[in-house]
């Protein structure tokens, strides 16, 4: 079988591939962090596509199987959300095993996965990120405050889908966020808040897609608001004026290549009240489930969910000969 994979209005952005090419395809998702549910989610959406369009996949829960295995295979496709997925573990697995996969590499996964020191390179490269605090037991909490203003933003570093993040608003709820934090990770942040609107920006290739704007009646874009609410709003168009949009399309991919990523992603960002952009975070291996922004994003370009994974699947046979 052959696959046109299309977007943008019905352009063609990669030539016919003929889903033989790649050959026995294991589909990595579930794993032991966190975000296994979201994983196991987004993992057999990606299968069950990848499957219908008549490539060789097979499940591969790294739970439940030996990355030895992995060796059998030609190539992968990572939908493992967080740690020991999405940190660089398994794409340093892949590369001694000389096992082609999805997405950014080895050290791009380990640097996203970390927020701390995605801002530090953010703020090395100049572009602009919230500032911060790393948060510790015992620290005087006080001056955080007084040095980033209230409400806070508390994020443990190594987590993502919003585990364990919680906005305080006053300096005496401060030490029950860290502690909220805390749990699910050794390292946690505090932010300062960004009044505004929120974004996110999908990066395919090198190229954004159009942007899609986040509302919730909630305290932030949470957990709840990501996988479960049905009163979340999803805006695309998202109410940009096309010389705005272009500008957080632009800021997105030079923040997504400034920390090494490359394949696909996804840029969380949001606009402040006086219409400047701030970056949030990176997210090397974004959801793929049905309340996911990639899949969202890739269908205002023109492009059905499974053209999109083919898409994806396709940037592992950059390089081989036609």
């Amino acid at each position: 079988m052959k696959m046109t994979i299309v977007g943008e209005s019905g352009k063609t952005m990669n030539a016919p591939v003929d889903v033989r090419r790649f050959g026995h395809v294991a589909v990595l998702f579930g794993g032991t962090s966190a975000e296994r549910p979201i994983s196991l989610i987004s993992g057999r959406e990606v299968l069950d596509a990848l499957q219908a369009a008549g490539v060789d996949a097979d499940a591969f829960d790294p739970a439940e199987r030996s990355v030895a295995d992995l060796a059998k295979y030609d190539r992968a496709f990572i939908v493992l959300h967080g740690r020991g997925g999405e940190d660089g573990s398994m794409q340093g697995v892949l590369e001694l095993l000389n096992v082609p996969y999805t997405g950014s590499g080895v050290l791009a996964s380990a640097l996203g996965m970390d927020k701390a020191r995605t801002k530090l390179v953010w703020l090395g490269a100049g572009l602009p990120t919230p500032s911060y605090r790393r948060l510790h037991a015992g620290m005087d909490f006080d001056k955080v405050v007084a040095d980033l203003g209230l409400p806070l933003m508390i994020k443990p570093a190594h987590e993502g889908s919003s585990i364990g993040m919680c906005k305080v608003m006053k300096a005496d709820e401060l030490p029950q966020g860290y502690a909220t934090a805390a749990a699910y990770d050794s390292e946690v942040i505090a932010e300062r808040w960004i009044t505004g609107s929120e974004y996110t920006v999908v990066i395919l290739g090198d190229r954004a897609l159009p942007v899609i704007r986040l509302k919730t009646d909630r305290n932030f874009y949470d957990f709840e608001a990501k996988y479960q609410s049905h009163d979340t709003q999803y805006l695309c168009p998202c109410g940009l004026s096309g010389e705005k949009e272009k500008e957080l399309q632009a800021l997105a991919v030079e923040a997504f290549h400034t920390v090494g990523a490359h394949g696909w992603g996804r840029i969380d960002a949001m606009m402040d009240e006086e219409g400047r952009f701030w970056l949030l975070e990176v997210n090397t291996v974004p959801g793929m489930t049905d309340h996911s922004l990639v899949p969202m994003a890739a269908r205002a370009d023109g492009m059905d969910f499974q053209a999109l994974v083919l898409s994806i699947l396709a940037q592992t046979l950059e390089g081989a000969s036609a």
